[in-house]
């Protein structure tokens, strides 16, 4: 039968493989643009010419030495220079030494790149320009360390498959998302009750401990990890997003 050929089993193999290959690229790039670090573009140039690693970076936002002039990247030359589309609707060539791929939260003209993009018909791989976020609440006390407005709701379905389907993590009786900020490496953790296995779980409540450290309190929350937290507790919860979509 065909399917016990020995060629049709590589071929098999090797497609499971570039399954995998295209996942990791775009988990990679999706941790470039939570952390907001630097990318060394010599690193960009090596990568390129990969399909994989160009579908998930390809129309994201770049920032090169000059953080007010935002573009949609097109390109990546062998030298590491990048083609880029700006606000203006030009193509211009940048060269960085490195370049940031922001959170949205990092990104002050984000009405103006969402609109631009909608005209553009540009197509992002990875959640960044319409990424929901969340604003921290100005009128947090000073000692508050857990965020309750999940607290109670019950999830009808596995929550243990579905946080792994939205690539968070499930540790004990808690789902965490890392968030690298300022220097130091935050977890946003959501407790939920221990049956999540069998059938439906409790969410609990919402807080940011440093990885190895204590918990933080809300007010000294960096935003990325604030809105990165809250979009994990609402796309569990299956509460409204922060685009106004149902999680």
């Amino acid at each position: 039968m065909l399917r016990d050929n020995p060629e049709v089993d590589r071929l098999r193999q090797l497609a499971q493989w570039l399954d995998r290959h295209a996942a990791e690229c775009l988990a990679r790039v999706d941790a470039w643009v939570v952390s907001s670090l630097p990318v060394p573009t010599g690193l960009l140039a090596r990568v390129w010419p990969d399909p994989a690693w160009q579908g998930a970076l390809r129309d994201l936002v770049v920032l090169g030495d000059d953080p007010a002039e935002p573009g949609f990247l097109r390109d990546v030359t062998d030298a590491g220079d990048l083609r880029v589309v700006n606000l203006d609707g030009e193509t211009v060539r940048l060269s960085p030494a490195s370049a940031t791929l922001p959170h949205p939260v990092r990104l002050p003209d984000l009405a103006d790149l969402r609109e631009f993009a909608d005209e553009l018909d540009v197509t992002q791989r990875i959640e960044q320009l319409h990424r929901g976020t969340w604003g921290k609440p100005t009128d947090l006390r000073d000692r508050d360390t857990t965020v309750t407005d999940f607290r109670g709701t019950t999830v009808p379905n596995r929550l243990a498959a579905r946080a792994a389907t939205l690539g968070f993590r499930v540790s004990g009786s808690q789902v965490t998302c890392p968030v690298w900020e300022a220097g130091r490496t935050v977890e946003a953790a959501l407790r939920f009750d221990e049956d999540y296995w069998d059938s439906e779980a409790t969410l609990g409540t919402l807080s940011w401990p440093l990885v190895d450290g204590p918990t933080l309190r809300l007010i000294k929350v960096g935003p990325v990890a604030w809105s990165e937290g809250m979009r994990m507790a609402t796309a569990l919860s299956g509460a409204v997003t922060g685009t106004g979509r149902k999680a």
